[in-house]
């Protein structure tokens, strides 16, 4: 008996030993097949959602680029830097999804063929929308528009399409393979566990004991999901907080530079209102003076009223200068020597730059001269000045030479071989990288911080220096500062021609000849002291104070040598008083008389000469002289 209850023991535990080691079998097995099934599901699912972010980058770039294209479209039409600052932000961002995409298929061979042809093709692109935005932005708005409907069906369009249509297709196709190979293991995982169900049948506490850990492995799981819920769900209202922080700080920052700006202009306007002051306290002083002495019987009545005039003609000269650095756009070419040029941009400068920066002024260009705009020309050495202070934060030596140089070949921008006057800016600033430096001249790129600046400014240098027939130039390495010269052709004087008193004196152009003129003046006071001057100097003069009585007044003079008319007048600004002349009237020399042409830009003045105001009685009477004798000039010519 016990030997038979020791056999059933024994065979008892054989079989729980059997049934566990089978049950561990089973529950192995069921394990690993579900383990595999997980795993090809997994990797079906990533390479699934790999194809959907190929297929759907692809679509996004194809969008982007369309968007760009658009943008440029408009900018090329309306002018619009805005719209040309979309077009190049949208076709920065499709570079970004290039280089997405390239990094997404790095393995596949095949996809990689293609992604080479699309970059070749989106380079070819870029380089075709840039040379049309270039032109846009140098003002050449029909070339732009030319080139713009040229390149709208251009090959390197249809090879970007061609191109991602070829990506979508493969990716396409290759995602249906990886769903049909996923979709067979599944199937096959799924028929080995209805085999080792069975088995797991008859081993009902592996099985329960199997589902609990299923169960738990399940519950784990859901905690694991409702964790990471939860911590995605903190992520997100930490980067809210992050973007209202950030949005707190620009408006800050935004108001600290409306306050950095107001500081500026406070201390540019003390600065101004301060020499004005002291220009008036010697006007002034000198005409108080002036007065007593002539009642006094004084001999020092003229030393006075010559202190005060030589007053007025530094507050006018001053005016002059701050006028002519807040215009954008000039009148007249003149031909400018470095010395004159420096010697009325020193002031300027060292009010712009601040008492951190040392200007140091070089003149060794033997005299030459360059004919060129003089607003223009201080207006870009005071950006590349701007420019140098920001490079060295408000802190560093600012040197400005001025050389003669000759160039024995052109130039790599095709600044023609030749004599120029060279005017180099140089700082001691953090300098440019050669990535930043080759780009340092397109449109719309800067490095400064977003509001800082809008990457128009080298860009319209160069397009100044191609203006004049000259170049600009940089050279710069990090840490040791930039230097960006200005090439200006030389402007050679006609020594061998007639002076222009000789001219004057000849018997065919008498300097001292009255003239018949008709002055235009909107401010009778204006009016009144240019009628004075014109009738001391001798000529004829009839004033008209409205220029839409213009052709009534002209008829009403036997005949008329001049007409002196204001630039900006209510009703009628002067160009456009002198366009509405008919046949009899339009042969009449015009000389223009302004005090600030800002308003002007946009009015063609016709190449007429042009006298500034304030202006003195010598001034006015070279002035009416050289505008008689142009004009007789031109009917010379023209005989």
């Amino acid at each position: 008996m016990d030997a038979r209850r020791r056999l059933v023991s024994a065979w008892r535990t054989v079989a729980l030993v059997a049934m566990a080691i089978t049950g561990v079998v089973v529950l192995t097995m069921l394990v690993i097949t579900l383990g595999e099934a997980n795993r090809q599901r997994d990797r079906a699912l990533t390479a699934q959602s790999h194809s959907y972010d190929v297929m759907n980058l692809a679509r996004a770039l194809q969008g982007t680029m369309a968007k760009s294209e658009a943008s440029l479209g408009r900018y090329v039409i309306s002018g619009d830097q805005r719209l040309g600052q979309s077009y190049f932000d949208d076709w920065r961002r499709a570079g970004e999804n290039v280089a997405q995409l390239r990094r997404l298929i790095a393995d596949n061979a095949g996809q990689q063929r293609r992604l080479a042809t699309l970059q070749a093709a989106f380079q070819q692109r870029g380089d075709e929308l840039a040379a049309t935005a270039l032109a846009t932005n140098y003002g050449k708005n029909n070339q732009a528009l030319s080139r713009y409907y040229q390149v709208r069906t251009s090959p390197a369009l249809e090879a970007i399409n061609a191109a991602l249509d070829g990506l979508i297709a493969d990716e396409r196709m290759l995602l249906e393979q990886r769903t049909s190979q996923a979709l067979t293991l599944v199937r096959r995982s799924t028929t080995a566990a209805k085999i080792l169900s069975i088995f797991g049948i008859l081993l009902l506490l592996g099985m329960i004991a199997l589902g609990w850990v299923m169960m738990r492995i399940l519950s784990e799981r859901a905690v694991a999901q409702a964790e990471a819920v939860f911590e995605r769900e903190r992520a997100d209202e930490l980067a809210s907080a992050v973007a209202t922080a950030t949005d707190e700080l620009r408006v800050q920052e935004a108001r600290l530079r409306q306050v950095q700006k107001m500081e500026a202009v406070g201390q540019l306007t003390g600065g101004i209102a301060h020499d004005f002051n002291n220009m008036l306290a010697v006007v002034i002083g000198g005409l108080e003076l002036a007065r007593r002495g002539i009642a006094a019987g004084s001999r020092d009545v003229l030393r006075h009223v010559e202190s005060a005039s030589e007053g007025a003609t530094r507050a006018a000269a001053l005016t002059r200068r701050l006028l002519a650095f807040a215009r954008e756009t000039a009148i007249n070419p003149e031909c400018i020597d470095a010395a004159s040029l420096f010697a009325g941009l020193s002031d300027l400068l060292d009010r712009t730059l601040g008492d951190g920066v040392t200007v140091v002024i070089d003149d060794r260009s033997d005299g030459w001269c360059a004919r060129v705009d003089r607003v223009q020309l201080e207006n870009t050495l005071v950006n590349l000045a701007v420019n140098a202070r920001d490079a060295m934060d408000g802190r560093g030596t600012l040197t400005i030479t001025a050389t003669a140089q000759t160039l024995d070949r052109p130039s790599a921008h095709g600044c023609g071989a030749g004599d120029y006057l060279a005017l180099a800016v140089a700082d001691t600033g953090h300098g440019m990288s050669a990535e930043v430096l080759e780009r340092a001249f397109e449109p719309f790129f800067t490095t400064k911080p977003v509001g800082k600046g809008t990457g128009l400014g080298l860009s319209q240098i160069f397009a100044f220096a191609k203006q004049v027939a000259g170049d600009v130039t940089i050279a710069s390495e990090p840490g040791r500062g930039t230097i960006v010269t200005l090439l200006l052709p030389r402007e050679v004087e006609q020594g061998a021609m007639p002076s222009a008193s000789t001219q004057e004196t000849t018997p065919d152009e008498p300097s001292d000849a009255a003239l018949d003129i008709l002055v235009v003046e909107d401010d009778p006071r204006v009016l009144a002291a240019t009628v004075g001057a014109l009738e001391e100097l001798g000529h004829r003069v009839t004033a008209c104070d409205d220029p839409t009585l213009t052709a009534q007044k002209l008829a009403q003079m036997p005949a008329p040598d001049l007409i002196l008319s204001d630039v900006l007048m209510p009703g009628l600004t002067g160009p456009e008083m002198i366009a509405a002349f008919d046949a009899r009237h339009r042969r009449i020399p015009v000389l223009f008389v302004t005090g600030f042409a800002g308003d002007a830009m946009t009015v063609d003045l016709g190449n007429r000469p042009v006298l500034r105001k304030p202006f003195t009685l010598a001034a006015l009477e070279r002035a009416v002289a050289a505008a008689a004798r142009q004009e007789r000039a031109h009917a010379i010519a023209a005989e």
